[in-house]
């Protein structure tokens, strides 16, 4: 098992609970199962997942560990998802290269060529969410995800009903709060809302408690992100707070991970959406082979690697009429690519 640390800078600064970040480091992980080689990729982000020093330590541990057996090397990743998700990425990426299959149909998908993504609309003035929308729309999205809770809630309520105007009934609209409002905003940014019709408001309330989402009560559905850190699936759905889960592979502990995760949850009759927390090439591949893997998945919010200025590889899932391709080649992204 081999680790190569890399850093990624960023097209734009990126905005975290712990900070501004301007570049992505992680690790390029590779290792050899049976005869065969497998890469994965661990890029934390603190706040969502371990730091990179953590990782580092894990990765290095489990090194050790492989020794003995990869279920062991996995087992000393797992508080520690974003190593994880490096080694269980890897592993994946061996056993479906040596299946000559790609990476989805190893997980049990019949053959797909692309998936569906969502663009991501920032904040702006009503003139500048309404251009950027019209924008991502001319390029074939057919669904938007809007960021609200940096404006005051009137501001973001004209910005929403603005762009509904100018896209029309038939695109789909998303919003990320990213845990912008207390109890009695949110219930004022969701009357506020109710005109634009939106698809899902995420992560509406600063407090993490599963109890304060269920006082909520939402008109509009819920999707929730962060909150998969501190809450199960069993215990979203018990406290029935949740339509949509946001799935991130990197902080759920790698593709397996997160399939087990999606098959439980829409056995709840939840909808999965699956993202990423601004990863490198690599990790992003898999993260749409996953998405590939569902059945009639909803647009992904997958379409990030404009947010790096710099990658791992060649991007291995370019956006297409809002579509991500899916690599086709046996593993994860084909080996020349990776060139490692």
């Amino acid at each position: 098992m081999n680790l190569e640390r890399f850093s990624l800078a960023l097209s734009d600064p990126l905005s975290t609970a712990d900070g501004t970040i301007d570049a992505r480091e992680g690790f390029v992980v590779e290792i050899e199962y049976e005869g065969t080689r497998g890469i994965g990729e661990a890029t934390p982000l603190s706040g969502w997942t371990e730091s990179i020093d953590a990782c580092e330590r894990a990765l290095e541990r489990a090194r050790h560990a492989c020794e003995e057996s990869w279920a062991m090397a996995l087992a000393e990743l797992e508080d520690t998802p974003a190593a994880r998700h490096g080694l269980s990425l890897a592993l994946c990426d061996a056993r479906s290269r040596a299946a000559d299959v790609p990476l989805h149909r190893h997980f049990g998908a019949g053959h797909t060529e692309r998936v569906p993504v969502n663009a991501t609309i920032g904040d702006g003035s009503v003139g500048e969410t309404i251009e950027a929308a019209r924008a991502a729309v001319e390029s074939g999205f057919e669904t938007l995800k809007i960021k609200v809770g940096a404006r005051e809630i009137e501001q973001d309520a004209d910005r929403l009903l603005a762009v509904r105007g100018a896209v029309g009934p038939e695109i789909e609209l998303r919003t990320d709060a990213n845990r912008a409002w207390n109890q009695t905003e949110a219930k004022t940014a969701i009357a506020a809302f109710a005109d634009a019709d939106l698809a899902y408001l995420e992560e509406p309330l600063s407090s993490p408690e599963l109890a304060d989402l269920a006082a909520l009560e939402s008109e509009i559905p819920v999707a929730l992100d962060e909150s998969l850190a501190a809450h199960s699936v069993e215990e979203i759905t018990e406290a029935d707070v949740a339509d949509v889960l946001v799935l991130k592979p990197m902080v759920l502990g790698g593709p397996d991970r997160t399939l087990e995760i999606a098959r439980a949850a829409r056995e709840a009759s939840l909808e999965i959406v699956l993202s990423t927390t601004v990863d490198g090439a690599l990790a992003r591949a898999g993260a749409v082979h996953v998405a590939a893997s569902l059945p009639d998945p909803p647009a992904a919010g997958l379409a990030t690697a404009d947010r790096l200025a710099e990658d791992l590889i060649p991007d291995p899932t370019p956006i297409v009429d809002g579509h991500a391709r899916v690599p086709q080649e046996p593993g994860n992204v084909p080996l020349s690519a990776g060139g490692r």
